[in-house]
């Protein structure tokens, strides 16, 4: 699904990804485990296509990120904090995004906010929603769309245990619908339990560990 070859990214004289190459297999949960700062978020925007690399080459499926398209097909992701209108529901927010797309209607809006433990008939303004909640709606904006891939940063953000239960389990069972999931985390327990393949981050480095 996803390879990576000696992909390198600076900002300035910093190099915050140092030839990078990995080999992302479909159908399988992959995990990065890492600092603040080592370098996961900048890892996935470069393959969401919404960060260029200065050396390397990035390949989704068949095609070059920044040269085949711009954005990998079929992709949902949640990198860095879920930016939502306040003064609408969590419906009319992600319905909002649909339209726009015009690629789903208001019934796999409604599907998603079911599966990450939402009510799409709700009327609480997303300005009134825990920090969980949010993160939660974040999650169905990446899903809604039925992606192949799912590129999830810090994905257990802002949940309790519970929460923390509820999207293991989702992300369990979409493995199990053959969706590729690349989760990049700072807790070593949400990686170890979920993932098929865990690398560890370090200074711009990627390791396989697992």
């Amino acid at each position: 699904m996803i390879k990576l070859s000696h992909v390198t990214k600076r900002y300035g004289r910093e190099t915050v990804l140092d030839d990078v190459s990995a080999f992302f297999r479909a159908g399988e949960i992959h995990g990065i485990i890492g600092r603040n700062g080592s370098g996961k978020t900048v890892l996935l925007k470069c393959i969401a296509g919404l960060s260029s690399v200065d050396q390397g080459v990035i390949r989704v499926g068949r095609k070059v990120i920044g040269r085949d398209v711009e954005i990998p097909p079929r992709m949902g992701a949640i990198i860095e904090t879920p930016g939502f209108l306040p003064n609408y529901s969590g419906y009319r927010n992600l319905k909002f995004l649909a339209d726009i797309r015009g690629r789903i209607d208001g019934v796999d809006v409604c599907e998603a906010m079911e599966r990450v433990g939402l009510d799409p008939e709700s009327r609480k303004h997303v300005s009134k929603y825990s920090l969980g909640m949010r993160q939660r709606l974040g999650i169905a904006q990446a899903l809604m769309e039925r992606p192949r891939l799912l590129l999830l940063d810090e994905p257990m953000n802002g949940l309790d245990n519970e929460g923390v239960e509820d999207m293991r389990q989702l992300f369990l069972n979409l493995r199990s619908e053959g969706r590729t999931l690349l989760i990049a985390s700072h807790n070593p327990l949400d990686i170890q339990e979920l993932c098929d393949h865990v690398y560890q981050m370090d200074a711009g480095r990627l390791y396989s560990i697992r």
